[in-house]
C-alpha cells in the first residue's frame, strides 16, 4: 500500500515540476524563436517529456506489480536501460530542479516588484526569458560534466583533532575514515579499486567505515569483502553496521547481515554490532564504540547508554551509520573525542544554490557532510563513495576523511 502511495506522490511532484519547466521553455520558443514552426516546437517539447517520463512509467508499472505480487520493485539491469531510461531521467530531473530553484529568484523578484515590473514589462519580459534560457544552456553542459567528474573522482579531506593531554604515543596517529562503499553494478570493481588505492596512498594507522558496504544485492557481498580487504592499515580495518548491509536479501535481514559480516571477516575486516572494541597502540588505548542504529535495527536507550558509557580509553571514538541527533548527544554526554557517521552520501544530489547545501538529505538531517564541534567532541560526517536510489552523484564528490591526532 505504501509503495502505491509513494508512487502517486512522486507522480504528482513530477507533474508539477514538468508543467512549470515546460511552460517556461515554451515561453522561450515564443519570445526568442518565433520563426520556428509550431510543429517543430511541439516535437522538441514532446521528445523532452517522453525522455523524462519513460523511466517513471516503467518504475510505476513495476511498483504496482510488486505491490500486487508482494515482491520487491525490480528494474531492468542492463546498459540499454541505464543509458536510455535511467540516466536520461536523472539528468533531466536534476536539470529541471536546478534551473527551477535558481529561476525562482527571478519569479520572486517579479512578484515583490510587480508594480514596477508591470510598468516595464515589454523590456523586462525578454530579459527574464533570456535568463531562463541561459540557465538551461549552462546546466545542460554542467550537469553531465559534473556527474562524470563526481563518478570518477575521490577527494581526501584532512582533519586535525586536537586533544588536551593526548598521549605522546598517539601524536600524529592517522585514522582513515570512510563510509557507504556500497558495492553494486555502478560502484564496480574499477571504481572500488580506485577508492582503495586512494586510501592506501594515505598510509593510515587505522581505518574505520561507517557501514553500508553493499547497496542491495547479494551478488556484490563477496566483491565488497574482497576490495575492502585490500585496504592496508597498520592497526586493522573496522566497520559498523549500515542500513544496506541488511538488504542483500531484502526481507531476510538476518541472512543478509550474516553473509556481509562473513565476507568481511574472510578478508580480515571486522564488523562489530553494538560492541566496544579496544585497540592498544604502544602504551595507549583507543576505544571504539560500534553502535547499530539504522532503518532495520533501532537501539534502545538502555543498550546505548550501557555500551557508550563503558568506553574507558585514552581516545574515545563513537562509530555509527546515521548521524542521528540523539546519538550525537549521547557521545557528547559520555565525553567522546570523535563521533563518526556516514549515511548521507554528502547529499549525493546537491543543487547549486546560494548560502545553503540544497539536497533532499536536509529532510532527514542537518548534518550532511563536514565537521561539527560539540564541546570537546568533534563529529565528522563522511560523504563516502557509493550511491542509492539515483545511480549518480551531483556536486557531491566521494571522499576519504583523514583524521590526524594532535596535542592541544
Amino acid at each position: 500500500m505504501w509503495i502505491i502511495v509513494n508512487v502517486l506522490i512522486g507522480i504528482a511532484v513530477l507533474t508539477i515540476l514538468e508543467y512549470y519547466f515546460t511552460r517556461k521553455l515554451n515561453r522561450v520558443f515564443k519570445t526568442l524563436f518565433p520563426d520556428i514552426p509550431v510543429k517543430k516546437k511541439k516535437i522538441i517539447l514532446y521528445s523532452f517529456l517522453v525522455l523524462l517520463n519513460l523511466y517513471p512509467v516503467v518504475l510505476m508499472f513495476n511498483a504496482v506489480y510488486a505491490a500486487i505480487t508482494k515482491q520487491s520493485v525490480a528494474f531492468p539491469q542492463n546498459i540499454f536501460a541505464d543509458y536510455f531510461l535511467l540516466y536520461p531521467f536523472w539528468i533531466l530531473i536534476i536539470l529541471i530542479l536546478q534551473v527551477s530553484v535558481l529561476f525562482l529568484f527571478v519569479d520572486l523578484s517579479k512578484l515583490i516588484l510587480y508594480p514596477l515590473y508591470k510598468k516595464h514589462k515589454q523590456k523586462l519580459y525578454p530579459v527574464q526569458v533570456k535568463i531562463f534560457l541561459a540557465l538551461v544552456v549552462f546546466f545542460i553542459v554542467y550537469i553531465p560534466a559534473r556527474v562524470i567528474y563526481d563518478y570518477n573522482s575521490v577527494d581526501v579531506r584532512h582533519v586535525e583533532y586536537k586533544k588536551k593531554n593526548l598521549s605522546i604515543d598517539l601524536e600524529g596517529f592517522r585514522i582513515a575514515f570512510i563510509a557507504d562503499v556500497q558495492a553494486d553494478r555502478y560502484t564496480d570493481e574499477k571504481r572500488l579499486q580506485r577508492y582503495v588505492d586512494k586510501i592506501n596512498s594515505q598510509n593510515p594507522d587505522l581505518v574505520l567505515i561507517a557501514g553500508d558496504v553493499i547497496t542491495s544485492s547479494p551478488d556484490y557481498i563477496k566483491t565488497a569483502g574482497k576490495f575492502i580487504g585490500k585496504i592496508k592499515s597498520k592497526n586493522g580495518t573496522y566497520s559498523c553496521v549500515g542500513d544496506h548491509d541488511n538488504w542483500a536479501y531484502r526481507r531476510d535481514y538476518v541472512r543478509s547481515l550474516r553473509e556481509v559480516k562473513e565476507s568481511l571477516q574472510n578478508n580480515t575486516v571486522e564488523m562489530p554490532d553494538n560492541e566496544l572494541r579496544y585497540i592498544d597502540f604502544d602504551s595507549s588505548r583507543i576505544g571504539i564504540t560500534f553502535i547499530t542504529h539504522n532503518y532495520v535495527t533501532k537501539i534502545s536507550e538502555t543498550t546505548l547508554r550501557n555500551i557508550s558509557s563503558s568506553n574507558k580509553a585514552d581516545l574515545k571514538i563513537f562509530l555509527t551509520h546515521q548521524p542521528q541527533e540523539f546519538l550525537i548527544n549521547r557521545a557528547v554526554k559520555d565525553k567522546y573525542d570523535l563521533f563518526l557517521a556516514g549515511h548521507t552520501h554528502g547529499g549525493q544530489i546537491t543543487l547549486l544554490f546560494p548560502f545553503i547545501q540544497l539536497t533532499p538529505t536536509i529532510f532527514e538531517t542537518s548534518y550532511i557532510k563536514g565537521d561539527f564541534t560539540f564541546n570537546n567532541t568533534l563529529a565528522i560526517i563522511c560523504g563516502g563513495l557509493g550511491m542509492s536510489l539515483a545511480p549518480i552523484r551531483y556536486n557531491s564528490t566521494p571522499e576519504i576523511v583523514m583524521i590526524t591526532l594532535k596535542s592541544k
